[in-house]
């Protein structure tokens, strides 16, 4: 063996040495990692749930939940340096009359609900607190002779 392959073998193994190092030395720090997902996926459902609004839905003289009714919740998204932005979200109320409204927006929202059978609700509302409970009360429609 010549003085150049020689020389050649030796920085081939050198950098295999220094590539097994630096991987030997990366493993705990990814076994560590994958353990810690499950300590914050414990906290993660906390915040995903903390801003979320719900709307009640009643309807008539005896106060029955409205089943089914679909809320409107629309908004205007403030930008600085674009055109504001409409935002519009459409929720279904189940059996209770009960809608869950995921993210809803802190401010001024204007609030609609359609349901078949009942006259069309339709109101702006100040949301100051994250989990707020709204209540509609729907009326029945005008009789037609």
């Amino acid at each position: 063996m010549d003085y150049v392959s020689g020389k050649l073998m030796r920085r081939n193994y050198t950098w295999l040495l220094a590539c097994a190092f630096s991987i030997a030395s990366l493993l705990p720090l990814a076994a560590a990692a994958q353990n810690n997902p499950s300590a914050d996926s414990a906290a993660t459902p906390k915040t995903a749930q903390s801003n979320r609004v719900r709307i009640e839905v009643v309807g008539g003289d005896a106060d029955a939940p409205v089943e089914n009714a679909s809320v409107y919740l629309k908004y205007v998204e403030e930008r600085k340096l674009r055109k504001d932005k409409k935002v519009e979200l459409n929720v279904k109320t189940n059996r209770e009359g009960v809608a869950h409204v995921p993210d809803a927006p802190l401010g001024k929202v204007l609030i609609q609900v359609i349901a078949e059978g009942w006259k069309t609700y339709g109101k702006w509302i100040e949301i100051t607190d994250p989990r707020q409970t709204v209540k509609v009360k729907l009326e029945k429609p005008p009789r037609w002779y």
